[in-house]
């Protein structure tokens, strides 16, 4: 993954080096950064840039959709790795071996910090240059003995596996943050306690070289005196930890790796050990059984055994690393950022910024409208959660949420569908964000998470100018004008962050507060008149006391759930694609079950609820 403000530098070396391993390799950089494309192709044919993975709102991808994605790649073997990772020829050697075990497998290398990298690869990727002159691998790795330091608790590991026909583990992989610790150590348990793959430590024949800041890797859930205070602070740990104490075996049991089975090389020959036994023996893998077997003569030398009880000496010096019993899933999961601050990184270069809001019995809609919008590139798009379990679930999925505090409490969101009370009240809570956003210098589109976008609205609603709130039509009649008296949806519309649009919300607020009904009606009532006193033609009206004109949209580009009959057409995609539909919004429906069925059965879904990610 091509991080944002890392080196390019280290970047590049460390690509080089990959690339100057063998011919067959190929790299994937999972990344959205603008530079990307330009910086893979520095590199050759053999370096790509894939972006279309699920990201954080602050380009963090999301490791789970790496994995997924990766598979759209034919290979034999897959590999995970820092960018900022050297890697020298017995990382392919390594690799030859693990492809010749009997079986499906999964391994791990742990990293080795060096200060100081004095060392550049030719031209040609041919040879390793020091002050201009040629250098030899073994020596290369001699000079760096002396000062590399090992990280097991690093979450900087390598990771490989063969493309075979087991999963790497029971069950599915959860949504954690690349590089922001755990999801190496957790898959890695989880791999070995589902049984499915020969799991070893091959941190003994692989030169990880980490050439970036090891604190900024530490791992979360691994007992470690080293964890930086930018570290404890973060939420992106916090949300990882969260994960790894919830899911799978981790959350029962800690593990200890010094039980894992080690590769080494000694004298030219690869040895399986264990390290944890009280004696030692050599180990051949074959078909999911692991069995002793007497030590060949030519591996009794005494450098052989010396070699393996140097090795074992190393391991129990370095170990220590396992991964916590602590009940961290119970710790509250919050973003570091307000409102303000939400709004100024999410916003684009016209402050405009698209706000929704939602409870948790449409986290599933709320997810699949988020997908859609990145689909779209859109994102400048902002989450109000209606409670603490919409709030956390978003946190989890990367989405710049914030928790309104004048939202009603104690309400149940399972039965809070249009017509309820519950509805009515978590109505009013849009307008009031609405205003308070425009206070604060920003134009708002307000959408609903029931809203489908087959494109981006925003150029055709910027473009109606100021003092004007151009909103969706509620009317369903092909042959009546589209502004008649409560036809205004308020579920969909572009309010400008202008005096005359702040005053008429302002009003439209005060209106709603004193209202035993939604807050749809104070839109009409307020902006339009009662009985739309103030309408102008067929699809506009205009508030007296601010001047503030509202243009209610073209159906046919932004149609209601009634409008024409789209939801009961064979193919909903189609028909509004042929109309030139830019949203359409699936209400005029009773419930949030028929309401669900009827997006996910028409195709108009984007989300896969079992995997948590975006579908391709």
């Amino acid at each position: 993954m091509l991080r944002r403000g890392s080196s390019r530098t280290k970047q590049s070396l460390a690509i080089r080096s990959w690339l100057a391993l063998s011919p067959q390799i190929s790299v994937i950089l999972f990344s959205q950064h603008h530079s990307a494309a330009s910086f893979a192709k520095s590199f050759g044919s053999r370096a790509l840039v894939e972006s279309d993975i699920d990201f954080t709102f602050l380009g963090v991808p999301f490791f789970h959709s790496m994995v997924a994605k990766s598979r759209a790649f034919k290979s034999d073997i897959y590999v995970f790795m820092d960018t900022e990772t050297i890697l020298l020829p017995d990382f392919v050697l390594a690799l030859n071996y693990a492809h010749n075990l009997d079986d499906d497998w999964l391994l791990f290398a742990s990293p080795r910090d060096v200060p100081n990298f004095p060392f550049y690869l030719d031209e040609d990727r041919k040879h390793w240059l020091k002050d201009g002159q040629r250098i030899r691998i073994q020596e290369l790795q001699d000079t760096l003995g002396s000062s590399w330091q090992w990280s097991c608790c690093d979450s900087r590991m390598v990771i490989a596996w063969n493309n075979g026909v087991m999963p790497l583990h029971h069950g599915v992989l959860p949504p954690f943050l690349y590089g922001k610790g755990v999801y190496n150590h957790w898959l890695i348990n989880e791999a070995l306690s589902s049984g499915l793959r020969f799991v070893f430590d091959a941190s003994w024949t692989i030169s990880n070289i980490a050439l970036g800041d090891s604190r900024r890797q530490s791992n979360r859930l691994v007992k470690s005196s080293n964890v930086s205070d930018i570290e404890k602070g973060s939420w992106e740990y916090d949300c990882n930890s969260h994960l790894a104490a919830v899911y799978g075996l981790s959350s029962l049991h800690g593990f200890n790796y010094s039980a894992v089975m080690k590769l080494v090389k000694c004298d030219g020959q690869y040895l399986l050990i264990n390290a944890t036994e009280d004696f030692l023996h050599t180990y051949a893998y074959k078909k999911k059984s692991l069995w002793k077997r007497h030590i060949p003569n030519c591996w009794r030398s005494k450098t052989t055994l010396a070699c393996v009880v140097r090795t074992i000496k190393t391991w129990n010096e370095t170990s220590g690393c396992s991964l916590k019993d602590g009940s961290v899933h119970t710790k509250t999961l919050k973003l570091s950022f307000s409102l303000e601050s939400l709004l100024a990184i999410t916003a684009d270069e016209n402050k405009t910024v698209v706000l929704t809001v939602a409870g948790y019995s449409y986290k599933d809609m709320l997810m699949s409208w988020v997908c859609r919008l990145r689909r779209l590139r859109i994102t400048n798009f902002l989450v109000s959660s209606l409670d603490y379990e919409t709030y956390q679930f978003s946190v989890m999925q990367g989405l710049p949420v914030f928790n309104d505090p004048s939202a009603p409490s104690n309400i149940s969101f399972n039965d809070c569908h249009f017509g309820t009370e519950c509805f009515q009240r978590v109505t009013k809570v849009k307008s009031r964000l609405v205003l308070k956003i425009l206070k604060l210098g920003y134009n708002v589109l307000l959408s609903d998470v029931d809203v489908y976008w087959f494109k981006n609205p925003l150029p055709l609603l910027s473009s109606f100018g100021p003092a004007t709130l151009a909103a969706q039509s509620d009317e369903y009649n092909q042959t009546r004008p589209i502004n008649l008296p409560r036809r205004l949806n308020s579920g969909f519309y572009f309010a400008h962050s202008d005096a005359p649009t702040i005053s008429a919300m302002g009003k439209v607020v005060r209106h709603a507060a004193t209202s035993g009904l939604t807050e749809q009606p104070s839109f009409y009532d307020t902006l339009c008149g009662e009985w739309g006193s103030t309408r102008k033609g067929d699809n506009r009206c205009v508030e007296p006391g601010t001047n503030l004109t509202v243009h209610f949209l073209d159906r046919n580009l932004f149609p209601n759930g009634a409008y024409l009959g789209l939801w009961e057409r064979k193919n909903v995609k189609s028909a509004c694609k042929k109309q030139g539909c830019l949203v359409l919004h699936n209400n005029w429906i009773s419930g949030r079950v028929k309401k669900l069925e009827r997006q996910v059965i028409s195709g108009l879904w984007d989300y896969d609820i079992t995997t948590r990610m975006c579908l391709v």
